[in-house]
């Protein structure tokens, strides 16, 4: 299943070359809507308690795994949106760093929002991803 990418012209180049401006999915395809993830590994334990960089990457393995469970890869996101509690330029690069850990050469560079929040459904939450996909109809 092929979703294509578009930056036009007629909208500014995506910031940081982070993401695609529009996703466009193929016709026929279904909806996968995904959860917000949050960094707790299978058995429900947190990870990375007070750490950004260690909750964003156990929230984008909780992507990944999410993806695969519904048939799909990183290719067949469509969007998703990060929310950071306590958001700040600082916090860019190392929960984009995390996401290229995980994603490594599959890098989803697809539609995506930047949310900053006060809070997440519990205290030590720093990072929610919820997400997008398509899966072949």
């Amino acid at each position: 299943m092929t979703v294509d990418h578009l930056n036009p012209e007629t909208l500014s180049p995506p910031v940081m070359d982070l993401y695609s401006q529009v996703t466009l999915a193929p016709p026929g395809a279904r909806l996968v809507a995904i959860a917000g993830q949050v960094a707790l590994d299978p058995a429900g334990e947190l990870v990375g308690e007070g750490d950004y960089a260690a909750q964003a990457e156990q929230v984008f393995r909780n992507l990944r795994a999410a993806l695969a469970a519904a048939g799909c890869t990183p290719a067949d996101l469509v969007k998703y949106t990060i929310h950071v509690v306590g958001s700040s330029p600082a916090l860019i690069e190392p929960i984009f760093d995390a996401a290229q850990r995980v994603f490594g050469t599959e890098y989803p560079k697809v539609a995506s929002t930047w949310l900053g929040v006060s809070s997440l459904g519990l205290p030590e939450w720093l990072i929610e991803v919820d997400a997008l996909a398509v899966a072949p109809g």
